[in-house]
């Protein structure tokens, strides 16, 4: 087996139908493992910048698996990462590939994956955690899935739309839009965010400039088959709630949402959640992806998961040894009985990573 290296925007024709083709409709179907997610970052981006590259498996002439990643001088990482909820390799199940072949092709000490499919077997053994990404199956239809939630225990769906009368009631009419093609409506989404990644003391992953240039983009977007749509919840005229996801034609990926705090006591991101849920099941998407969390508004709406790793791939080297004594310090302080302090090597760890992906 070939592994040749290629820059996103050097995929050729045949390279992206096979790409799509392997993707099927399963877990690689993800809009994170789309070769548009990839060629997206290369757009933004330009090609002197943010090197994103993809490891082309190839059995002969023809292409068997792709690996994106954004590849730096010692190691590389997940395409678009703090954006990309999903790494993984896009192959046949059947396909036998050397995650440290890969690694050596790319021209890196290591490869980093943070929310790698858990069922890809080659790069099992090179997991350190484990995570579950919450998931809204909706193959079935929406009262099947309403049916299933309260088979289940949980009230959310009815607790929604309680407090969506109680909104309706003390603000006026409300309004759900479904790809929303408002600007205003965007730019009060990312200052939302913004607002509450400084109340929370959390990196601000905007002030880097590429992100908000990738979501814009993706905004922006006429293609009904691969785009960022805007959800957004008025009340009496007054934007409340909105709700950026990635989307495909059979997959909605819940990715950025924020509300106005002054409606705070409504909940009204979740009542939004439960507006595009509706409207998913009468698109006939297949899915909707809340992505990785234990929040509990996920844990009540999720009919499915799907279990992630994190982890590294490395070859004998500096970088390796580094990120293996890391790991070993987290493992240790996590297995220890020692409160809150326990998460603090992890949680170090992931603000290193986002720096770095910055």
């Amino acid at each position: 087996m070939r592994i040749d290296v290629i820059a996103p925007q050097d995929l050729s024709v045949e390279d992206v139908a096979a790409w799509t083709s392997l993707q099927g409709d399963g877990p690689l179907a993800s809009p994170f493992l789309s070769p548009l997610w990839v060629q997206t970052l290369a757009r933004v981006d330009g090609p002197d910048r943010r090197q994103a590259r993809i490891a082309v498996l190839r059995e002969g002439a023809d292409a068997v698996g792709f690996l994106p990643a954004r590849v730096s001088r010692f190691t590389a990482m997940a395409p678009g990462a703090p954006l990309c909820d999903y790494q993984g390799m896009i192959a046949d199940r059947r396909t036998k590939a050397d995650p440290h072949a890969i690694v050596a092709a790319l021209g890196v000490a290591r490869l980093d994956f943070d929310k790698l499919l858990a069922d890809q077997s080659a790069f099992r053994p090179f997991a350190r955690g484990v995570a579950v990404s919450q998931v809204i199956d909706l193959r079935d239809g929406y009262e099947s899935y309403a049916a299933d939630r309260q088979a289940a225990g949980t009230d959310i769906l009815k607790d929604c739309a309680k407090k969506r009368r109680k909104l309706e009631r003390e603000h006026g009419d409300i309004v759900f839009t479904a790809a929303s093609t408002s600007q205003a409506d965007f730019d009060q989404l990312i200052a939302w965010k913004r607002a509450q990644y400084a109340l929370t003391g959390q990196t601000d992953i905007f002030d880097a400039g590429w992100p908000l240039d990738v979501l814009n983009t993706l905004f922006r977007s006429t293609d009904p088959a691969y785009r960022a749509t805007l959800f957004t919840l008025h009340a009496g005229g007054k934007l409340i709630a909105a709700h950026l996801a990635l989307c495909t034609r059979s997959i909605v990926h819940a990715w950025f949402i924020a509300h106005d705090d002054a409606f705070g006591r409504y909940s009204p991101g979740v009542v939004l959640i439960a507006d595009v849920i509706r409207w998913a099941a009468e698109q006939d998407i297949a899915e909707i992806d809340l992505g990785p969390g234990d929040y509990r508004f996920k844990l009540s709406l999720a009919n499915r998961t799907r279990g992630v790793v994190h982890g590294f791939v490395g070859r004998p080297s500096a970088a390796s040894l580094v990120r293996d004594a890391a790991y070993r310090v987290r493992e240790v302080a996590e297995a220890l009985p020692l409160g809150p302090a326990s998460a603090l090597p992890g949680k170090a760890m992931r603000r290193l990573d986002l720096m770095r992906s910055l």
